[in-house]
């Protein structure tokens, strides 16, 4: 017969997936010697078999909680329902993974009209046992019977001031039974039938309902948030009910170990005297700071703050701690591993390796790689409220304020008037770029979270919130509409891109703080982890950016980034417009000083670190003007001025658009295509690449150029784009007199480069995975239009486990990168291989590089300190051994 039911003495803190995270802590604390009132756990397993049943519990489970009963009631001396020596107890939820808040909780159950006269008499308290009753009859009312508390608090609130009385503590036995009798109306109102008075029949409902609460709406909405897997199920601790609300002796709080905010080493925490738990969180009393109970109960203070040190040298980690004092003696209800900030999870990881109650490996598993992105951007005052009016993807992490402009000419303008503005567009396009740059931060109605304004925004740093689907924009009037709110130009809003939220109006902000507990613990990261991370950068101030935040080098510097400054977006159209290989050549040979100047500059910066710069990827169309737009001006042209020049060169500039539109670019002609077919693209940018390595040479700068191929799906595209690289090396080398070192590579970012990884690597000094485009081509889906319409759905119906554009999908995709990486090996072993998706800068991702045996990751300067964390943590995680034989590059 399986064992469902547990006493609190037959558990310990190794139960966690059987018991819950707050059983097994009751458990532990029992075991160890701590004041914990008595109790048995209902196991999570009795959930499964609860739901299994068609949310029945079963007879086997309903038998195992009596027996617990009995040997609860022979502990304590007191029995549910009896009349002299009532037994009283809550019932309240208790999950593997800690969920605050989000399932049920039930109080002082056991009383009824009978049992609240027996605690009268045994406590010589009346006050206490009828303001006990109606605290049961609400709250089982509210969580058991689903009657809204609402009517239970203006029943109160109405009695309150018809007595003149300011807060419960005034209100006297004879109030609270004038109370108790209007509650059992609300409860016959609203359910047909009178409020409950049998104890068991009370305890059974209750069970049900914590039970139910694993999939109320907050508590699936939190999992989902937290990743927490759904079938897990929750735990229920019945435990003996001890009161803090007895009298001025009497009282219960909350308290954590350190301070949750900070990390600091000082008690930090509330209480209430003659209170219940729920009193401190209701918010109807303000409670006092722990500090205080010094003063009111020393002696009590005195062994709670034993008690707290005790529990945080057993746990090796700051405390969450609830506890209640009944009639001066002090017990402890419940700890679990406190929630915490970003700073104080550093902090509090150094400093208890600097006490010698962890060690490092222990400190750098103690952190959360992704809460870091708060350390590292502005951040939204969390004191402050939140009015939310619209969400959409959280492209772009981090919180900015300023005022709405619809015109990246007007974002640059205004800016340079020391003006914040929030660039709001339908969708940006590489002609926004000054405006994306001059802007606190981007926000579009359409395109994904690797959309252009996506990309370029993370580059930044900048926070940005893509596909906000709920906003109307007006670019005409100057104007967005979400329902019935119009939000004008030159309105201000507030942005957090780490969440998606757009809110109405300016809310304060905290600047990142790059604290010295925050180095050491990078540093610790960087002397465990064995796989290097890099940074995707596209000019000298990321570059400079990815090396303050502890980069190896560059993994990915997108040229095409490079010709979307305005200046030089002109020229680029000219080169593409181009009727003749000498107007197309005209218009390279402009380029040219251009991009070796960009180059210079990144190579400059990384001072002999690898650069690994791709050549031009996107399709040429991406840097004309919009064909809708465009037909639009030419019919207006057409009405107003049919002789006009302008016209005439719109119209040509619209068949050129045509000419180029394809049915679906994502896979036309685009990457090593365009290098195939207009292979003096390709030779500019090599030259230029040269000619920056031969001038820093002349300054006694070493640089490490990777020349990376994108979109290489035949060894014979790599094979002939090489030998175009070369060529053009070897020019500027006869050309300068000077000798210089360079690979090329490619990015394996099609299932079939995978595949043919050992014909591939012939030709190749190193691979780079590109697994956005590699995620997309292997589940054939277009990320815009994927997460704009079916995405999210396939993630809540569990399709999928997770958007495989965010979190590696190991079981296909990754598969794609291990086979890869093992065909290239048989043919060099001693391949370099990198990952500089947006999955580089992921930690399940960081992990799985980790295994696959790749060398290192690479993603935006902003996330650099994260990846350096998940990749020490996955090496402390899968040992040193695991990871696949590699070159390793830092």
């Amino acid at each position: 017969m399986s064992k469902y039911v547990h006493l609190f003495n037959e558990g310990n803190s190794g139960m966690k997936e059987i018991l819950g995270g707050k059983g097994a802590n009751l458990a532990e604390m029992t075991r160890i010697g701590l004041p914990v009132p008595y109790g048995f756990t209902i196991s999570t397993e009795a959930c499964t078999a609860y739901y299994d049943a068609g949310k029945m519990i079963t007879a086997e489970v309903k038998a195992q909680v009596l027996e617990a009963l009995d040997e609860l009631e022979e502990k304590t001396g007191k029995k549910l329902g009896n009349l002299e020596n009532p037994l009283l107890v809550s019932v309240r939820s208790g999950a593997v993974f800690s969920m605050p808040g989000m399932m049920d909780t039930v109080l002082n159950l056991g009383m009824n009209d009978e049992t609240v006269e027996g605690m009268a008499k045994l406590t010589n308290n009346p006050r206490f046992a009828y303001d006990s009753y109606r605290r049961f009859i609400q709250m089982f009312s509210n969580v058991v019977l689903d009657i809204d508390v609402f009517f239970f608090e203006r029943l109160l609130e109405e009695t309150r001031k018809a007595k003149g009385y300011h807060s419960d503590p005034q209100m006297m036995a004879e109030d609270w039974m004038e109370v108790i009798e209007e509650y059992k109306k609300i409860v016959t109102k609203h359910t047909r039938k009178p409020f409950p008075q049998d104890p068991k029949e009370q305890l059974f409902l209750s069970i049900n309902a914590v039970f139910d609460s694993w999939n109320n709406q907050r508590a699936i909405v939190y999992r989902r948030l937290n990743k927490i897997p759904s079938h897990l199920g929750t735990a229920v601790n019945i435990q003996s009910m001890v009161f803090g609300n007895m009298g001025n002796d009497s009282g219960t709080g909350v308290a954590f170990t350190r301070d949750p905010s900070t990390g600091e080493s000082i008690l930090y925490g509330e209480y209430l005297i003659n209170a219940q738990g729920e009193d401190v969180v209701a918010g109807i009393r303000t409670p006092q700071p722990i500090q205080t109970l010094k003063d009111e109960m020393p002696a009590v203070y005195r062994q709670f703050v034993d008690t707290c040190n005790r529990l945080e040298q057993h746990y090796e980690d700051m405390q969450d701690i609830e506890f209640t004092v009944e009639r001066g003696e002090l017990f402890i209800l419940q700890t679990r591993t406190g929630k915490r900030t970003a700073q104080a999870a550093i902090r509090i990881a150094t400093e208890l390796v600097k006490e010698g109650i962890i060690d490092k490996k222990t400190a750098l598993l103690r952190v959360d790689p992704e809460q870091l992105d708060q350390l590292l951007h502005r951040r939204i005052d969390e004191n402050h409220e939140r009015n939310q009016l619209a969400k959409g993807l959280p492209a772009s992490p981090g919180a900015a304020t300023g005022k709405v402009v619809f015109d990246a000419d007007e974002a640059e303008l205004l800016a340079n008037e020391g003006q914040k503005v929030i660039l709001v567009r339908p969708e940006t396009t590489p002609d926004d770029i000054h405006g994306i740059i001059s802007a606190q931060a981007v926000v579009t109605s359409r395109g994904g979270m690797t959309s252009h304004a996506a990309v370029v925004a993370r580059g930044m740093g900048k926070a940005c919130i893509c596909g906000c689907e709920a906003m109307k924009i007006d670019l005409h009037e100057r104007k967005f509409q979400v329902g019935e709110v119009i939000v004008k130009h030159g309105d201000i809003i507030t942005i957090d891109g780490g969440t998606g939220e757009i809110m109405l109006g300016e809310i304060p902000m905290i600047e990142p703080e790059l604290s010295a507990e925050f180095q050491l613990l990078l540093s610790w990261a960087d002397e465990e982890r064995k796989i290097g991370v890099r940074a995707n950068a596209d000019n000298p101030e990321d570059s400079a950016k990815a090396l303050e935040f502890g980069a190896g080098g560059i993994g990915l510097c997108r040229t095409e980034h490079m010709f979307m400054d305005a200046a030089r977006v002109p020229i680029v159209q000219k080169m593409i417009l181009a009727e003749t290989f000498d107007e197309r050549n005209a218009a390279l040979d402009e380029l040219l000083p251009m991009q070796q100047g960009d180059f210079e500059g990144i190579l400059e910066v990384m001072q002999g670190l690898p650069v690994t710069i791709r050549l031009l990827d996107p399709p040429l169309h991406e840097f004309l003007p919009d064909k809708e737009e465009l037909l639009v001006e030419i019919t207006k042209l057409q009405i107003l001025n049919p002789e006009s020049k302008e016209l005439k060169e719109k119209e040509a500039l619209l068949k050129k658009v045509r000419q180029l539109d394809e049915f679906n670019p994502m896979l036309g002609h685009r990457g090593c295509r365009l290098g195939m077919i207009h292979p003096e693209i390709y030779e500019m940018q090599a030259r230029a690449i040269f000619y920056a390595v031969a001038n820093l040479a002349d300054k006694g700068i070493e640089a490490k150029p990777e020349i990376m191929i994108p979109l290489v799906g035949h060894v014979n595209e790599l094979k002939e784009m090489r030998e175009l690289v070369n060529a053009a090396a070897l020019s500027i080398k006869e050309e300068t007199g000077k000798q210089f070192e360079y690979t090329v590579g490619t990015m394996i970012e099609i299932p079939r480069a995978a595949l043919t990884a050992d014909q591939i690597a012939e030709e190749a000094d190193f691979f780079s995975f590109g697994t956005n485009d590699l995620t997309q081509t292997t589940f054939g889906y277009s990320r815009d239009d994927a997460e704009g319409k079916f995405l999210q759905t396939y993630i809540e119906q569990k399709v999928l486990p997770e958007n495989p554009f965010a979190v590696l999908d190991r079981e296909g995709v990754g598969k794609l990168v291990e086979i890869g990486v093992e065909l290239g090996r048989k043919t060099k072993p001693g391949l370099k291989t990198g990952i500089c998706g947006e999955h580089g800068g992921e930690k399940s991702s960081i992990e799985f590089c980790y295994q696959a045996g790749l060398d290192y990751v690479s993603c935006s300067p902003y996330r650099v300190p994260l990846a350096r964390l998940a990749a020490a943590q996955a090496t402390i995680r899968f040992g040193k051994n695991n990871h696949k034989e590699a070159v390793t590059a830092k």
